[in-house]
């Protein structure tokens, strides 16, 4: 998964506002649908103009203490997605995995203090394979707390690049060979081992890692084997406490693991990507098989806020306790991300996703009971990152701006 820049640069916001032209607005007989529809419309629009590119839609669902409003900015003759309209929701997997891995806690399955190497509580096995092609650097010193802050210092092949690669990561290079491998955690493991690849020592800063996030699902897999005794996998654990039936929130989101796997739902919107040499990229049927984990699901606007309505106040799998320590065991080297959790301004706790030519957001406001859900399926590189930057702040705007239409904190 892209990681995604929070946007800090005020200019850039402002920009959006100074490009916006006249809002199509939709009328309805709720007052505060429209407020929200002008701002999340002229938001789009803006984009559009600056850019240069059809932003075919802007979507966003707002759900306060007294109402759900959803809206989705499409150009003229486009039809609007809804809020059950499936995309692939990417890193905000990342959040559910810090779920399971503190639900597994309060179980007495695992502590997310123990180190990587330690034997699973109850088992002759260890968290991760005690195997060579599993020796990379810190492996010893690696706790799975620190996966979870992204503390771990384990190299990121998703998104840095690997010797012998002409300065692709490694999941692009072998992507570029095989669009149809089937990625393995234990692959993963090894290049970091062939390499020798770290970005630092365990628990001296902070560096976003898809790869660590890898070897979380890893860890998950094993300690339900461990603990159902026949082979299991990450979403099985996922499937069966937080998402299936017999789970306290039951959704239909979904998490894709083998590489044949690549099919979205119906309803679904595709994402789009604008190349730097001017070429257009359109992604619906992609292989997932290296994301697991770390931004493997998919699922809809409507999924997203439930769940993160559910696990922020309490009602879904994780007690107070754990909710608590999910955002508050903040990782050294940052300053508001903790266990799979970011803490923004004015828009709550939550994660950010961005994949295959989707970006989206998920938050929840513990202050104003106020959650706000975003997705735009475009990712701009024509001119780099400044352009998909520009998207990623307007995803950000978006939010601030349909909470200060309904007369919440808006854009710090």
């Amino acid at each position: 998964m892209k990681k995604l820049i929070f946007p800090h640069v005020i200019l850039i916001l402002l920009s959006l506002l100074l490009f916006s032209c006249e809002s199509t607005v939709v009328n309805t007989s709720n007052p505060n649908y429209d407020k929200v529809y002008r701002v999340v419309d002229s938001i789009r629009q803006s984009l559009q103009t600056s850019s240069g590119k059809t932003i075919h839609s802007l979507n966003l669902l707002i759900n306060t203490p007294s109402e759900e409003i959803f809206v989705s900015s499409v150009p003229a003759g486009s039809t609007p997605i809804t809020k059950n309209t499936y995309f692939r929701f990417a890193s905000n997997t990342k959040n559910m995995t810090a779920a399971a891995i503190l639900n597994m806690q309060e179980d007495g399955w695992l502590s997310i203090y123990d180190n990587i190497i330690d034997m699973i509580p109850g088992s002759a096995l260890s968290y991760v394979p005690d195997s060579p092609s599993w020796d990379f650097p810190y492996k010893n010193q690696i706790t799975i707390e620190q996966l979870l802050q992204h503390s771990a210092g384990v190299y990121d092949l998703a998104n840095d690049s690997v010797p012998g690669t002409g300065g692709m990561s490694y999941v692009d290079y072998v992507e570029s060979l095989d669009p149809n491998h089937q990625f393995m955690v234990g692959e993963f493991a090894n290049q970091l081992r062939v390499n020798n690849l770290s970005s630092f020592p365990p628990g001296t800063n902070h560096s976003y890692s898809n790869t660590g996030f890898a070897i979380l699902s890893e860890i998950i897999a094993r300690v339900y084997t461990v603990r159902k005794a026949t082979a299991k996998v990450y979403s099985d654990y996922l499937y069966d406490y937080l998402f299936g039936f017999s789970s306290p929130v039951p959704l239909p989101v979904t998490l894709p693991y083998l590489a044949f796997d690549q099919y979205l739902a119906s309803p679904f919107v595709s994402g789009t990507e604008y190349l730097q040499n001017g070429g257009t990229k359109t992604f619906t049927n992609c292989n997932m098989s290296a994301n697991v984990g770390e931004g493997n699901g998919y699922g809809t606007m409507s999924n997203l806020n439930i769940y993160i309505r559910s696990l922020m106040t309490g009602v879904n799998v994780l007690t107070s306790a754990s909710l608590n320590l999910m955002k508050t065991d903040i990782s050294p080297g940052s300053t508001n991300y903790a266990l799979g959790c970011a803490l923004i301004p004015n828009l709550g706790y939550g994660h950010t996703g961005s994949t295959h030519g989707y970006i989206s957001a998920m938050f929840y406001d513990p202050l104003t009971g106020v959650s706000v859900i975003c997705m735009i399926p475009v990712w701009d590189f024509s001119n780099g990152m400044t352009s998909y930057t520009n998207v990623n702040t307007a995803m950000f705007m978006a939010c601030y701006s349909a909470r200060s239409a309904l007369g919440y904190p808006g854009l710090p």
